[in-house]
This record gives structure tokens, C-alpha cells and sequence, in this order.
């Protein structure tokens, strides 16, 4: 799986990329998809890059070059293909440039907010100015056509100690727009029991907090996550495995970030009709729709509504997980303005 594989050819002949894939939405279901107000909740900027953009930040890469850096048939290689993106990132106006890029996409999809995912665990890991890349992501944000937060993420596998500074900057950074802490990467590899005093620590300084867990391992990586304080669940899928879990989420009103697309190009999902996602759904668990890594996995928010549509979500239940999706975020409503919060409630029950 690569780029190439989603469309990079097509989409890299605009600068921005990204364009929304009409091919698998006909046109009135687009129109009411993207005309919903939405948030997006689980999304890294740096798996949002399209090939058209990766070739503005360095002129020098090829399509075929970018295609074969970025193939992968299963969870490790993906990880591979992020860092690999990641590592063409090598000034603050290339992460800027990413998020201009990435800002103009959402909003042609009808969202309204979005909390944006930067692995700030790997901007450490590579030596560069954190300070500098935010202030540049944080200026950009204000220009954008959208509402936009971020969420700091650490990289589990290097350990909590790696953690601790990504907290450090995210709490000082909450003036400018840093809403939340997680830790993503390899679960099996970090399990989330070795961050509970990183989370603790990021609690007290008044962030929110995120976990991915049940992903790639089963419902006990979910119950670590709830255990050290995660308000909410980056895809969570294995809860399906254990009944009481699932009536711990409801209960306890945690959502999971599904990205469906993203669990079946992994392999942690044989496929789309395999996902969980409607399962989950009628168990009664908080459920949200989010792309994850869209320029990796080849996919758009609103294409993801109508493959939730596919897979037996009815019009007024889509809207109602786009209103679910701007009450479980992490900023106050205003974050995202009266508009959008408006129409956000006049969609809802």
C-alpha cells in the first residue's frame, strides 16, 4: 500500500492534494455529507501530507520515489512510512505549509474544528526546534478557514521519560491552542500502565488527555488507557472483544476515535464490512468519525461518513455522530464559533 495506490498521480497535479473522492460518493450524498458540520478529532498532521505537498517541501522527490517510501502491507510498515514522511519535514515552513494545505481540505468538507494530532515526540527524536515548529503551526492557525487545536502526541515506544518533555511544552503551550497529551505508536511495544505518572502530570498542568489503545492489541490496552485517566479512546476497536468494557464506555460516556479505513489498509481489520464500527454503535459506545492518517491511507472525512453510511448508518444517525463529534471535543464550544455550533445543535435531537 502506498500513495500511488490511493490516487497520488491525480492528486498530486494540484498543489494542495487532497481533493475529496467523488468517484465513491455520487453527488447529492456529497453534498449533504459535507454540508453536515463536523469535527475532526483523530487526525495527524503529518499523515495528512499528500504527495503534491511532500514534492513543494522537497522538489527533489519523485512520485515513484515518494510511492515506494511510503508502500507498507501491515502495521509496522506503516509506522515505517510515517516516519519516513516525517523526516522530509525539516523546517518550521514545511510543517507550516503542510497545515495550510491541510487546513483547506477540511474546511471543503464541511468541518467546522478540528483537533490536530502533532508528534511532537518525534520532532524531539529528530533534533529540531519544537518551539519554533509550533510557533509557526500556531500562527498558521490563525489564518486558517477553520478552528483549529492541537493535540501533542509522545511516541510510546521510547518510553514515558520521552514523554516528559512533550508535557512540559504542551502545558506551556496552552495559551496557544494545545487542548490535550496523548501517546500513540506502537501499543504492544509502550503499554499505557508506563505513562500513568506522565498523565498524571499532564492532568494537573490542565490537559486532556488521549490514548491510543486497542488498535493493534486487545481490550486490556483499552482498560490501561481508561486506567491512567484517557478521556478519550484513539480507535479502541477491541472493545468489541469484552461486553463489560463496552458497558464501561457507555457508562462512562469515553468515545472512540473509529477510523475505518485506516484499520483496514493496517490489517487490523479484514476489512470494511468487518469493522466493528456499527457493533460498537449499537452497544451504545460513544462512537466518532476520523480519518487518522488520510494522505497515507488515501481517505477523506467525508468519505468516511458515507462508508459509515455503507456499512448501515441511516442520514440522521450520520448526523448525529457529527454532532457527537463537536461535543466530545476537547475545546469549549466557542472554540469553533456560533455557526458552527449552531447548526452543530440544530442537527441533533
Amino acid at each position: 500500500m502506498g500513495f500511488v495506490k490511493s490516487g497520488a498521480q491525480q492528486r498530486a497535479a494540484g498543489a494542495g492534494g487532497g481533493g475529496l473522492r467523488e468517484e465513491m460518493i455520487d453527488g447529492q450524498r456529497l453534498v449533504r455529507l459535507v454540508r453536515i458540520p463536523k469535527a475532526e478529532l483523530h487526525l495527524h498532521l503529518e499523515g495528512s501530507i499528500e504527495p503534491g505537498t511532500l514534492r513543494e517541501i522537497d522538489p527533489s522527490l519523485s512520485l515513484a520515489e515518494i510511492e515506494e517510501y511510503t508502500k507498507y502491507e501491515d502495521f509496522a510498515g506503516f509506522l515505517r512510512a510515517y516516519v519516513w514522511v516525517n523526516k522530509r519535514l525539516q523546517t518550521p515552513e514545511h510543517y507550516a505549509l503542510a497545515l495550510r494545505r491541510l487546513a483547506l481540505t477540511l474546511a471543503a468538507q464541511g468541518v467546522v474544528y478540528a483537533e490536530i494530532t502533532l508528534s511532537a515526540g518525534v520532532i524531539l527524536w529528530k533534533g529540531q526546534d519544537l518551539d519554533a515548529i509550533y510557533g509557526a503551526l500556531w500562527e498558521e492557525s490563525q489564518r486558517a478557514p477553520i478552528a483549529i487545536r492541537w493535540i501533542f502526541d509522545a511516541v510510546r515506544q521510547f518510553g514515558a521519560e520521552a514523554a516528559r518533555p512533550v508535557v512540559e511544552f504542551a502545558a506551556g503551550a496552552r495559551e496557544r491552542g494545545v487542548v490535550a497529551f496523548g501517546i500513540g505508536g506502537d501499543e504492544v511495544r509502550g503499554p499505557a500502565r508506563e505513562f500513568a505518572e506522565v498523565f498524571r502530570e499532564a492532568r494537573e498542568a490542565g490537559l486532556r488527555l488521549t490514548c491510543h489503545a486497542g488498535e493493534t492489541a486487545g481490550p486490556e490496552s483499552v482498560r490501561e488507557a481508561l486506567a491512567i485517566g484517557a478521556e478519550r479512546i484513539g480507535h479502541g476497536i477491541a472493545a468489541i472483544e469484552d461486553e463489560a468494557l463496552m458497558t464501561e464506555l457507555r457508562e462512562r460516556a469515553i468515545p472512540l476515535e473509529i477510523c475505518v479505513t485506516s484499520n483496514v489498509r493496517t490489517g487490523v481489520v479484514a476489512s470494511s464490512e468487518a469493522h466493528p464500527l456499527r457493533r460498537l454503535y449499537e452497544a451504545g459506545v460513544p462512537v466518532l468519525i476520523n480519518t487518522d492518517d488520510p494522505a497515507l491511507f488515501g481517505c477523506t472525512l467525508a468519505g468516511e461518513y458515507e462508508l459509515a453510511r455503507r456499512l448501515g448508518f441511516s442520514e440522521a444517525e450520520l448526523e448525529e455522530l457529527a454532532k457527537a463529534s463537536l461535543r466530545f471535543a476537547f475545546a469549549e464550544p466557542d472554540a469553533y464559533g456560533a455557526s458552527g455550533s449552531e447548526q452543530a445543535g440544530s442537527s441533533g435531537p
